[in-house]
Protein backbone atom coordinates (compact mmCIF):
# COMPACT_ATOMS: atom_id res chain seq x y z
CA UNK A 1 0.00 0.00 0.00
CA UNK A 2 1.57 3.32 -0.94
CA UNK A 3 2.23 6.42 1.56
CA UNK A 4 -0.45 8.40 -0.76
CA UNK A 5 -3.30 5.59 0.07
CA UNK A 6 -2.07 5.17 3.63
CA UNK A 7 -2.58 9.10 4.03
CA UNK A 8 -6.08 8.62 2.11
CA UNK A 9 -6.98 6.54 5.02
CA UNK A 10 -6.23 8.06 7.55
CA UNK A 11 -7.59 10.99 6.73
CA UNK A 12 -11.05 9.61 6.02
CA UNK A 13 -10.46 7.70 9.45
CA UNK A 14 -10.18 11.41 10.84
CA UNK A 15 -13.57 12.34 9.21
CA UNK A 16 -15.43 9.91 10.34
CA UNK A 17 -14.65 10.16 13.94
CA UNK A 18 -14.51 14.21 14.35
CA UNK A 19 -18.27 13.35 12.40
CA UNK A 20 -19.51 11.09 15.73
CA UNK A 21 -21.22 13.97 18.05
CA UNK A 22 -19.26 13.98 21.79
CA UNK A 23 -21.93 13.10 24.86
CA UNK A 24 -23.35 16.28 26.45
CA UNK A 25 -21.44 17.19 29.73
CA UNK A 26 -23.07 15.81 32.78
CA UNK A 27 -25.58 17.87 34.43
CA UNK A 28 -24.85 19.86 37.36
CA UNK A 29 -25.51 17.95 40.76
CA UNK A 30 -28.06 20.26 42.56
CA UNK A 31 -26.59 21.80 45.59
CA UNK A 32 -27.76 19.56 48.84
CA UNK A 33 -30.39 22.02 50.41
CA UNK A 34 -28.77 23.17 53.92
CA UNK A 35 -30.95 24.33 56.69
CA UNK A 36 -30.41 28.69 57.60
CA UNK A 37 -28.85 28.63 60.41
CA UNK A 38 -31.63 30.76 62.15
CA UNK A 39 -34.67 28.08 61.57
CA UNK A 40 -31.27 25.32 62.46
CA UNK A 41 -30.82 26.85 65.25
CA UNK A 42 -34.65 27.79 66.56
CA UNK A 43 -35.44 24.07 65.93
CA UNK A 44 -32.60 21.97 66.89
CA UNK A 45 -29.90 24.41 69.56
CA UNK A 46 -30.36 23.07 73.55
CA UNK A 47 -29.41 26.88 73.74
CA UNK A 48 -32.96 28.07 72.42
CA UNK A 49 -34.20 25.17 74.84
CA UNK A 50 -32.99 26.77 77.98
CA UNK A 51 -33.10 30.42 77.01
CA UNK A 52 -37.31 29.89 77.03
CA UNK A 53 -37.33 28.05 80.28
CA UNK A 54 -34.69 30.60 81.64
CA UNK A 55 -37.29 33.83 80.91
CA UNK A 56 -40.44 32.00 81.85
CA UNK A 57 -38.97 30.86 85.07
CA UNK A 58 -38.23 34.59 85.74
CA UNK A 59 -41.21 35.30 84.43
CA UNK A 60 -42.79 33.17 86.82
CA UNK A 61 -41.01 34.57 89.71
CA UNK A 62 -42.00 38.22 88.83
CA UNK A 63 -45.77 37.06 88.69
CA UNK A 64 -45.52 35.16 91.87
CA UNK A 65 -44.30 38.59 93.50
CA UNK A 66 -46.86 40.64 91.74
CA UNK A 67 -49.92 38.12 92.59
CA UNK A 68 -49.01 37.97 96.72
CA UNK A 69 -49.47 42.10 96.77
CA UNK A 70 -53.00 41.55 94.49
CA UNK A 71 -56.28 40.70 94.61
CA UNK A 72 -57.14 37.38 92.50
CA UNK A 73 -59.11 38.60 89.00
CA UNK A 74 -57.37 42.59 89.26
CA UNK A 75 -53.81 41.58 87.15
CA UNK A 76 -53.07 40.51 83.98
CA UNK A 77 -50.57 38.80 81.62
CA UNK A 78 -50.12 39.73 78.34
CA UNK A 79 -48.44 37.51 75.52
CA UNK A 80 -47.52 37.48 71.96
CA UNK A 81 -48.55 34.44 70.15
CA UNK A 82 -45.93 33.39 67.32
CA UNK A 83 -42.56 32.56 68.57
CA UNK A 84 -43.33 33.48 72.15
CA UNK A 85 -46.20 30.74 73.35
CA UNK A 86 -46.48 28.61 69.77
CA UNK A 87 -43.91 27.60 67.69
CA UNK A 88 -44.14 28.39 63.59
CA UNK A 89 -40.40 27.40 62.69
CA UNK A 90 -41.55 24.43 61.32
CA UNK A 91 -43.40 27.10 58.55
CA UNK A 92 -40.19 28.74 58.06
CA UNK A 93 -38.43 25.93 57.07
CA UNK A 94 -40.76 24.30 54.68
CA UNK A 95 -40.57 28.07 52.99
CA UNK A 96 -36.89 28.00 53.05
CA UNK A 97 -37.20 24.26 51.91
CA UNK A 98 -39.12 25.36 48.63
CA UNK A 99 -36.69 28.44 48.46
CA UNK A 100 -39.43 31.32 49.28
CA UNK A 101 -40.10 33.61 51.96
CA UNK A 102 -43.25 34.49 53.76
CA UNK A 103 -46.46 35.43 52.37
CA UNK A 104 -50.00 36.03 53.33
CA UNK A 105 -51.21 32.84 51.43
CA UNK A 106 -49.01 30.38 52.94
CA UNK A 107 -49.22 31.65 56.25
CA UNK A 108 -52.89 31.52 56.50
CA UNK A 109 -52.46 27.82 54.85
CA UNK A 110 -50.19 27.51 57.65
CA UNK A 111 -52.67 28.85 60.20
CA UNK A 112 -55.35 26.92 59.25
CA UNK A 113 -53.16 23.17 59.37
CA UNK A 114 -53.22 24.39 63.40
CA UNK A 115 -50.00 22.52 63.35
CA UNK A 116 -48.04 25.01 65.44
CA UNK A 117 -46.86 23.49 68.80
CA UNK A 118 -45.96 24.74 72.43
CA UNK A 119 -42.53 26.50 73.16
CA UNK A 120 -40.25 25.66 76.20
CA UNK A 121 -41.93 26.63 79.38
CA UNK A 122 -45.04 28.33 77.86
CA UNK A 123 -47.57 26.15 78.76
CA UNK A 124 -46.21 26.01 82.77
CA UNK A 125 -46.08 29.82 82.79
CA UNK A 126 -49.56 30.37 81.47
CA UNK A 127 -50.88 27.58 84.02
CA UNK A 128 -49.35 29.21 87.05
CA UNK A 129 -50.70 32.36 86.16
CA UNK A 130 -54.13 31.40 86.44
CA UNK A 131 -52.92 29.30 89.42
CA UNK A 132 -52.43 32.91 91.10
CA UNK A 133 -55.17 34.49 89.75
CA UNK A 134 -54.26 36.07 87.10
CA UNK A 135 -55.52 36.88 83.28
CA UNK A 136 -54.32 36.37 80.45
CA UNK A 137 -54.63 37.98 77.52
CA UNK A 138 -52.66 36.71 74.20
CA UNK A 139 -52.50 39.68 71.64
CA UNK A 140 -51.44 38.70 68.31
CA UNK A 141 -51.41 40.11 64.82
CA UNK A 142 -52.43 36.76 63.38
CA UNK A 143 -55.51 38.48 61.53
CA UNK A 144 -59.05 38.13 62.80
CA UNK A 145 -59.60 35.57 59.89
CA UNK A 146 -56.74 33.41 61.26
CA UNK A 147 -58.38 33.93 64.88
CA UNK A 148 -60.52 30.59 65.64
CA UNK A 149 -57.48 28.47 63.78
CA UNK A 150 -55.30 30.20 66.49
CA UNK A 151 -57.55 29.48 69.24
CA UNK A 152 -57.85 26.18 68.52
CA UNK A 153 -54.18 25.51 68.71
CA UNK A 154 -54.29 26.63 72.06
CA UNK A 155 -57.30 24.28 73.25
CA UNK A 156 -55.55 21.78 71.30
CA UNK A 157 -52.22 22.24 73.95
CA UNK A 158 -54.04 23.01 76.84
CA UNK A 159 -52.66 26.63 76.73
CA UNK A 160 -54.68 28.89 79.23
CA UNK A 161 -55.73 32.33 77.88
CA UNK A 162 -58.71 34.18 78.81
CA UNK A 163 -58.67 36.47 75.42
CA UNK A 164 -56.99 36.20 71.95
CA UNK A 165 -56.47 39.75 70.51
CA UNK A 166 -56.00 39.40 67.39
CA UNK A 167 -55.16 42.35 64.46
CA UNK A 168 -58.62 43.17 62.66
CA UNK A 169 -58.84 42.06 59.23
CA UNK A 170 -57.12 44.90 57.14
CA UNK A 171 -56.31 46.70 60.07
CA UNK A 172 -53.11 48.46 62.20
CA UNK A 173 -50.33 45.71 63.48
CA UNK A 174 -49.75 48.75 65.99
CA UNK A 175 -50.90 46.73 69.38
CA UNK A 176 -51.14 49.36 71.39
CA UNK A 177 -55.05 49.83 71.17
CA UNK A 178 -55.11 46.39 72.57
CA UNK A 179 -52.99 46.69 75.65
CA UNK A 180 -54.93 49.65 76.35
CA UNK A 181 -58.11 47.29 76.26
CA UNK A 182 -56.41 44.53 77.83
CA UNK A 183 -55.64 47.67 80.88
CA UNK A 184 -59.49 48.90 80.36
CA UNK A 185 -61.17 45.94 80.70
CA UNK A 186 -62.56 46.75 77.44
CA UNK A 187 -61.96 42.79 76.29
CA UNK A 188 -63.90 39.93 74.91
CA UNK A 189 -63.03 38.25 78.65
CA UNK A 190 -64.65 41.85 80.06
CA UNK A 191 -64.52 44.18 82.74
CA UNK A 192 -62.69 44.65 85.51
CA UNK A 193 -59.86 47.33 84.33
CA UNK A 194 -56.38 44.90 84.89
CA UNK A 195 -53.17 46.05 86.05
CA UNK A 196 -50.78 44.50 83.71
CA UNK A 197 -48.46 42.97 85.61
CA UNK A 198 -45.57 41.66 83.20
CA UNK A 199 -45.53 41.34 78.74
CA UNK A 200 -43.43 38.80 76.89
CA UNK A 201 -42.63 38.94 73.65
CA UNK A 202 -40.15 38.19 71.27
CA UNK A 203 -40.28 41.37 69.34
CA UNK A 204 -39.67 44.73 70.88
CA UNK A 205 -42.87 45.99 69.09
CA UNK A 206 -44.42 43.35 71.65
CA UNK A 207 -43.70 45.74 74.41
CA UNK A 208 -45.69 49.21 75.22
CA UNK A 209 -44.27 51.96 72.90
CA UNK A 210 -41.05 50.36 72.30
CA UNK A 211 -39.46 49.72 68.37
CA UNK A 212 -36.20 49.15 67.11
CA UNK A 213 -35.22 52.59 67.51
CA UNK A 214 -34.31 51.68 71.04
CA UNK A 215 -30.65 50.76 69.48
CA UNK A 216 -29.63 54.23 69.90
CA UNK A 217 -30.36 54.70 73.05
CA UNK A 218 -28.81 54.01 76.54
CA UNK A 219 -28.91 50.73 78.51
CA UNK A 220 -31.10 52.53 81.08
CA UNK A 221 -33.45 52.00 78.68
CA UNK A 222 -33.68 49.35 78.97
CA UNK A 223 -34.39 48.62 82.51
CA UNK A 224 -38.03 47.25 82.14
CA UNK A 225 -36.25 44.24 80.55
CA UNK A 226 -36.26 41.67 83.47
CA UNK A 227 -38.54 43.15 85.77
CA UNK A 228 -41.71 43.83 83.84
CA UNK A 229 -40.88 43.04 79.74
CA UNK A 230 -40.03 39.55 79.07
CA UNK A 231 -38.04 39.07 75.72
CA UNK A 232 -37.57 35.81 73.88
CA UNK A 233 -35.11 34.37 71.29
CA UNK A 234 -36.27 34.71 67.79
CA UNK A 235 -33.39 35.06 65.03
CA UNK A 236 -36.25 33.91 62.44
CA UNK A 237 -37.59 37.18 61.46
CA UNK A 238 -38.84 40.31 63.45
CA UNK A 239 -38.81 44.13 62.84
CA UNK A 240 -35.24 43.94 63.26
CA UNK A 241 -35.21 43.25 59.76
CA UNK A 242 -36.19 46.27 58.38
Amino acid sequence: MTPRVLLLLFLAAAACRSATPLPPPPAPTPAAFRVPEAIRWTRESVEHRALFLQVYRSATAHVEREAAARAPGTWAVVLDGDETVIDNSRYQLERAQAGKGFDAESWREWCARREATPLPGAAAFLSRVHALGGRIAIVTNRTAAECPDTEAVFRAHGLAYDAMLCKPDGGSSDKSPRFEAVAGGTTPAGPPPLDVVAFVGDNVRDFPGLSQAMRTQGDEAFAPFGTRYFVLPNPMYGSWEQ
